[in-house]
């Protein structure tokens, strides 16, 4: 689900190709044109706030799309949120397709701007993201949980409790969403743990897919049956035999997950994001000694149900599930614990931004000025 939190891009039409943008945390103005063919990065470390504007050109040009327009705009990540781990990339990435899609007269789905978003990550800067961040982003919708199957593509919802015929409004959910900053912003390239974790969950593929015969198929666990995996995971050395139990024991607690929400089970709910958090470092082994330090905080918190990190938890943040009631409780202690434990990080962060307490949110979208205030 998305948060009522966002990266939020200004923007109109520029008279002709130039792109003109400025950034609420970060200096200097890129100018560029969409005329310029955009070369993928070809240096991980040089990934910058130009490279998502760029980027977002290159994914458009690749895939056919006719851009000749540029945008004047300005972007701002709300309560810092540019920096934090919160699939912000993705956010970013997102924000910039639909203002050149808008400005182009482009109508594009949900479903094909995840693949732009995709294109960006995977092809213009070199990361091996996956479609759950864009999808999330693109597809959500408030009250619900997005169901993503990667591999048909195709979402579906899953409401709290009781099916409900109306729409829910804002407020209605008995839970909000917490988020601790650790302070770590370091770029993902250069932690380069993402991108190895991928290559060991394709070779731990290649291994369960040959012992069973299927040596043609992908190397992709999702490729992987469920049973043949239980059947010959004994194969597989040590450090791949973690990466596929995080993938195949996640899977469950995605479907278990779903169906707790659906009878809303909070308590249960709260099990599998915890499950989920410790598998994350157990067996995927991501995530700093800081990190780890900031899940453990979170878990200890008054009302929390379950805590993880969101992404990969190189840097970033920490997220829990609280009751509605306890929030601002275990916002407090939150914010406390971890100005006694990571007091050289959380001092680098505005105490407003240390610890949030966040409402589920909606999908990303293009809001039109109205016309009748217009100045």
């Amino acid at each position: 689900m998305t948060i009522n939190y966002g990266v939020l891009l200004g923007f109109v039409p520029s008279n002709d190709s130039e792109v003109l943008l400025q950034s609420g945390q970060f200096k200097g103005v890129i100018r560029f044109s969409v005329d310029e063919l955009q070369k993928p990065i070809d240096n991980p470390e040089s990934i910058n706030w130009e490279s998502y504007a760029r980027g977002a050109v290159y994914a458009l040009q690749n895939s056919g799309y006719d851009i000749r327009k540029g945008i004047i705009g300005y972007i701002s990540g709300a309560k810092g949120l540019d920096s934090s781990g919160l699939s912000s990339s993705a956010a970013v990435g997102i924000a910039y397709l639909l203002a050149l899609e808008n400005v182009n007269d482009l109508v594009v789905s949900p479903v094909d701007n995840i693949q732009l978003d995709k294109s960006i990550e995977n092809k213009y800067l070199g990361l091996e993201n996956g479609i759950l961040d864009p999808s999330a982003i693109l597809l959500s919708r408030y009250g619900y949980l997005t169901f993503m199957d990667c591999k048909t593509t195709s979402p579906s919802y899953v409401y709290f409790s009781e099916p409900s015929k109306s729409q829910p409004t804002q407020g209605q959910l008995p839970f909000k969403i917490l988020l601790a900053f650790s302070g770590l912003q370091y770029n993902l390239p250069k932690k380069r743990g993402y991108n190895t974790r991928v290559f060991e969950c394709k070779e731990a593929a290649r291994a369960l897919l040959c012992a069973s015969g299927c040596e043609d198929v992908p190397n992709i666990l999702r490729n992987v049956d469920p049973a043949v995996y239980e059947a010959q995971k004994y194969i597989l050395e040590e450090n791949l035999s973690r990466r596929a139990e995080h993938y195949f024991s996640e899977m469950n607690r995605v479907l278990k997950g779903r169906e707790a929400w659906s009878r809303g089970n909070l308590q249960e709910f709260g099990q599998l994001i915890y499950a989920s958090g410790r598998s994350s470092i157990l067996n995927y082994e991501c995530g700093s000694k800081e990190m780890i330090q900031l899940y453990e905080i979170l878990l200890k918190a008054p009302g929390v149900l379950g805590a993880r990190f969101s992404g990969a938890g190189f840097r970033g943040c920490c997220l829990g599930i609280v009751e509605s009631d306890r929030a601002e409780e275990a916002a407090a202690y939150v914010r406390a614990e971890c100005e006694k434990a990571l007091p050289e990080l959380i001092c680098k962060i505005p105490a407003d931004r240390r610890v949030l307490v966040c409402e589920p949110g909606d999908s990303a979208r293009v809001i039109l000025p109205d016309h009748h205030h217009r100045c």
